[in-house]
């Protein structure tokens, strides 16, 4: 945990802090790698037996789709708790472009 509080929170026990976030990143994470299982093995004949096997192209791409939705949620979850770990080493900084990033996500 590096020096960090307990899911990020400085009343660990009294509060989940940022348990939730992790749960639901760890469920994304584990719906990425299903996601990540190749659509050809699911391919089933058809054209009564002419066509062997089919490419899923479509499924695949679907799935793809998908993962990067998830990534998108997964990224969102770990600016918010870097946010959170980089409050608990203040006064130190980081880079002045992570700076100006954290101070508007801290306005929104």
């Amino acid at each position: 945990q590096r020096g960090l509080p307990v899911f990020l929170t400085p009343d660990a026990g009294l509060h989940s802090g940022l348990m939730i976030p992790q749960y639901t990143a760890a469920s994304i994470v584990s719906q990425n790698k299903q996601l990540c299982t190749p659509a050809s093995v699911d391919s089933i004949v058809s054209s009564n037996g002419q066509e062997d096997h089919v490419s899923m192209a479509a499924n695949a791409a679907t799935k793809a789709y998908r993962v990067v939705q998830n990534l998108e949620r997964l990224l969102a979850i770990e600016f918010m708790t870097a946010a959170q770990a980089l409050s608990f080493r203040r006064p130190a900084l980081t880079s002045p472009y992570l700076e100006e990033l954290l101070a508007a996500y801290r306005q929104r």
